[in-house]
């Protein structure tokens, strides 16, 4: 992932940790299906001693930034868009995840609602519209409301309802239900969409590690990303000793 934009500047001069003690830590809450306490003792093994409570601060304040430095990105999503909905339980209420993928996998956003309906599938599309312009090819299951969305907005692609053509974003929520279990379920629908707004773009910094097929290919992949994580992060990669 190439960039040709400058990133928005991270400040850490407000803690007490070293910047890329604080973006490890970052990293392996939205990289991996870790807990807070996990990341807890993962830095303690490195005699790092924080608290989960400094974790989570860290993981809203400076996750939220690198998750827009990687939004701001000068990258090229691909143009056929795979939309997905999901439904989620929060506290013995109902709500729906609305996702959009691209054809290799990236996900271009997603949204967090109580319905199932046009109005929220219009609001999706509205956002992606505007941060991605129009797709070449539009991929849905067969429910309704993406249609009538499109119409209701005047927009004129070529759009594909079929279940079986849907499986790259359907697939997508995978991770999302894994973080649910680690997490032990969401606590809301604001967490939710904040959590997933940064997991989902840290995702798509090193998804092409895990799909290229050789080990030299592999190695570069990760260095290119761990490369493209100190950029959005503004901080160095953690050396080993580090305390």
């Amino acid at each position: 992932m190439n960039s040709t934009t400058k990133h928005q500047s991270i400040s850490y001069s407000s803690y007490r940790f070293p910047p890329e003690v604080i973006s490890y830590a970052v990293w392996l809450y939205f990289r991996f299906p870790l807990s807070l306490r996990m990341v807890e003792e993962m830095l303690a093994a490195r005699s790092i001693d924080v608290t989960y409570e400094t974790v989570r601060r860290w993981t809203q304040r400076s996750g939220q930034q690198v998750a827009k430095n990687i939004r701001h990105r000068s990258v090229a999503f691909g143009d056929k868009w795979h939309l997905d909905e999901v439904v989620i339980k929060i506290n013995g209420r109902t709500w729906w995840l609305w996702r959009a993928v691209d054809q290799n996998g990236a996900v271009l956003d997603v949204l967090v609602k109580s319905r199932r309906n046009t109005q929220a599938a219009a609001r999706l599309m509205r956002k992606l519209i505007r941060c991605h312009g129009l797709p070449r090819v539009m991929i849905t299951d067969k429910l309704k409301s993406y249609a009538a969305a499109n119409k209701d907005l005047g927009l004129k692609f070529e759009h594909r309802q079929h279940k079986g053509l849907n499986n790259r974003c359907e697939n997508s929520h995978e991770p999302t239900r894994v973080r649910e279990k680690v997490m032990r379920r969401f606590k809301s629908a604001r967490q939710l969409q904040r959590f997933l707004s940064t997991h989902d773009q840290v995702d798509n910094v090193f998804q092409h590690c895990r799909y290229t097929r050789d080990a030299k290919a592999k190695r570069a992949a990760r260095a290119q990303a761990l490369q493209t994580w100190e950029e959005v992060s503004c901080a160095q990669w953690m050396k080993k000793d580090a305390n």
